[in-house]
């Protein structure tokens, strides 16, 4: 089965050519796309996110031997998630070559957070079936690149570590009160502020309302320290 050059070019972007290319069709056929004679990528998604985590695992297991547990769970959670699994999906411009139903198309799909991540993660699968665990393993280290040397600046969780400054003065725990949502339903922008029960706040805004309440956070904790 031949490939259009759009295929062929983004098999090159992520280091990997398939035996079988009707795995990469698969994986990148969206729900809206889909028909009797073209399954769509949900059930490879589901199998991705288990090799990924497999990947993450094995990889933050062999790069720190004296981390513990508790050290190990953020940063594997910091490069699983949504919103590492878009970025990745961007860089490779993976929406380029998604397959669409029109009115997916229409809304802006090929630039969706999530339907670029679920994307990704069906890839990672069909990797898996065509070339076997180290083949997919090989592909996300080398996909996600720095973002596991420098995982332990992503981690850091900063709504955490606000309402641990807030317990340790005995305040309640910091709220988060939705600001305003603007732009397209396909790109929204949230505006959150953080508020602390004795006035304090900070507003930050981001694509998504957990972005937007960590930058919220952060930038209150950072005011917090620039006044301690």
């Amino acid at each position: 089965m031949k490939l259009g050059s759009d295929l062929n070019a983004f098999q090159d972007r992520i280091g990997y050519r398939f035996s079988d290319p009707r795995l990469l069709i698969r994986a990148l056929t969206h729900p809206s796309f889909s028909s009797a004679t073209r399954p769509d990528n949900q059930r490879l998604e589901f199998l991705g996110d288990r090799v990924l985590g497999l990947a993450m695992s094995e990889a933050l297991f062999k790069a720190d031997d004296t981390a513990t547990e508790g050290q190990l769970a953020p940063r594997f959670n910091a490069l699983v998630r949504k919103e590492t699994c878009g970025d990745v999906a961007r860089e490779i411009d993976l929406g380029a070559v998604l397959k669409l139903g029109r009115s997916e198309m229409m809304s802006g799909g090929r630039r969706k957070l999530a339907l670029l991540a679920d994307a990704l993660e069906a890839v990672i699968a069909a990797v898996y079936l065509d070339g076997g665990y180290a083949a997919a393993r090989d592909m996300v280290l080398r996909l996600w690149g720095a973002r596991i040397d420098r995982v332990e600046d992503d981690a850091r969780d900063a709504k955490t570590a606000l309402q641990e400054w807030a317990q340790a003065r005995r305040q309640p725990p910091p709220a988060y009160r939705e600001v305003s949502r603007s732009g397209p339903d396909h790109a929204p922008v949230f505006t959150i502020e953080a508020q602390l029960d004795s006035g304090e706040s900070e507003t930050a805004s981001a694509p998504t309302k957990r972005q937007a309440e960590q930058a919220a956070a952060k930038a209150l904790l950072t005011r917090l320290d620039k006044r301690t």
